[in-house]
């Protein structure tokens, strides 16, 4: 029972690399809903694009929220980063995968990503158990 306890109770140290893990685990959520909408429903995947950037902005907030929960202190800096490292994985993932340009707009995703995780960070950090 001990090393259940263990196994399900794994903490990363550095509140950038838990926020970013967290993210995905939402995104992968999130991805997982939209697949059965549009399993189940009448829509189309043109239909998604604005669900798809709901539920990247939702995972970011996240994962911006648990950094700043981790962070001791700065929040908002911690969750900036792990806004800018999600966006910078997800473009390079679509550069890679989609063979997709990278185009100057990718730049303003970028900038909505850190500003996403700054808001999760900054609210983070007022959820640390003092």
């Amino acid at each position: 029972m001990e090393l259940l306890r263990k196994l399900f109770s794994l903490k990363i140290g550095n509140p950038v690399l838990s926020g970013l893990c967290r993210a995905f685990v939402w995104m992968l959520l999130g991805a997982f809903i939209l697949s059965l909408l549009l399993w189940g429903s009448g829509l189309s995947e043109h239909d998604l694009s604005l669900y798809t950037y709901v539920v990247h902005g939702l995972a970011i907030a996240f994962g911006g929220w648990t950094a700043g929960k981790r962070a001791i202190r700065r929040g908002w800096y911690q969750g900036c980063l792990t806004g800018v490292f999600y966006g910078l994985i997800v473009l390079i993932i679509g550069f890679l995968a989609l063979d997709s340009p990278l185009k100057a707009p990718d730049l303003l995703w970028i900038a909505a990503a850190a500003f996403i995780g700054t808001l999760g960070g900054m609210f983070g950090v007022n959820f640390q158990k003092v």
